[in-house]
């Protein structure tokens, strides 16, 4: 027996596996834009440990290096989580268990990917000699992303629903 279209979500009539689909085709379009950049930003900063310039930094300054590095490996490998969860699990038919999992993993794969670009320019803009404007600026770009990244979509989905 076909499974039977379900209504309950936006109005679409599609069934638990189409959703599921349509789910993840979004979530890859999203993954794509995020790793990418990701990716790119990662691989510059880890030139920055073999040039003249690092052996100059401070304590402080190789701490925030070290932890932007961190940050920026975690953040590629949660981006690219999605990958291996297609390979391990495609064919198994727990898409939407498999959709929702690769959700959570995306968003927090954001969260890192913030928290990367800021102490990565909390670094770079120490290095150029702002002190402690360095700190309220990657602070506010930090805060910038929490607005644009999930406080503006919260409000969308607010006023969504009258």
């Amino acid at each position: 027996m076909p499974a039977q279209p379900n209504h309950s979500h936006g109005g679409r009539a599609e069934t638990e596996e189409e959703r599921a689909d349509r789910r993840w085709g979004d979530l890859l379009q999203e993954v794509r834009i995020a790793q990418t950049g990701a990716q790119i930003m990662f691989g510059f900063l880890l030139t920055v440990a073999f040039t003249d310039r690092f052996a100059t930094l401070d304590d402080l300054d190789r701490t925030l290096y070290v932890t932007v590095v961190t940050l920026g490996a975690f953040a590629v490998g949660t981006l690219i989580a999605p990958v291996s969860y297609h390979r391990l699990l495609a064919g198994k038919h727990i898409k939407p268990l498999m959709v929702t999992a690769v959700a959570h993993l995306v968003a927090l794969g954001l969260v890192l990917l913030a928290g990367t670009i800021s102490v990565a320019l909390l670094l770079l803009l120490r290095v150029a000699g702002l002190g402690w404007a360095a700190w309220a600026i990657a602070g506010g770009v930090l805060l910038w992303f929490g607005l644009c990244w999930v406080l503006l979509p919260i409000a969308v989905l607010h006023r969504s629903k009258g």
